[in-house]
């Protein structure tokens, strides 16, 4: 008997965000384009165009993220109460905030010196998930 398990994608970074997302497929091509991801692993889709995990890379950290699965107790929640923030070079955030926004995330609040004293700014992306860039200023 073969083993059909893949070989494992490297995990990077000490903490993992786990996003389950309406559309895991799409949301995997659109943060591609917005966020410069590069997908290292994914199951493939069922016959409902549904799959249950995908590995990015992102920034030098890994985001997982999978669709719903309701007959199996895991049904589809909106996002909230969360966001995942890149920490960016002075040099690099421009670029990154444009090519969000260019993909089609929504400007939360505008990048802008915040009172700590760093650039930040929040989009939200077409899933609904909140997305923030912080860069010192130099």
């Amino acid at each position: 008997m073969t083993d059909q398990t893949p070989p494992r994608a490297e995990v990077l970074g000490g903490l993992t965000p786990y996003l389950q997302v309406d559309g895991a497929i799409k949301a995997a091509e659109f943060y591609k384009k917005a966020f410069g991801a590069e997908e290292v692993f994914a199951y493939p889709a069922d016959e409902k165009g549904r799959t249950m995990h995908i590995h990015l890379h992102i920034n030098g950290s890994t985001l997982m993220l999978g669709d719903a699965y309701p007959e199996h107790g895991h049904p589809h929640k909106d996002a909230q109460g969360y966001t995942l923030q890149l920490h960016l070079d002075n040099d690099d955030i421009d670029a990154w905030w444009q090519r969000a926004v260019d993909a089609g995330c929504e400007i939360v609040t505008p990048l802008q010196v915040m009172f700590w004293g760093d650039r930040w700014g929040q989009v939200k992306d077409p899933f609904g998930v909140a997305w923030a860039m912080n860069a010192p200023v130099k």
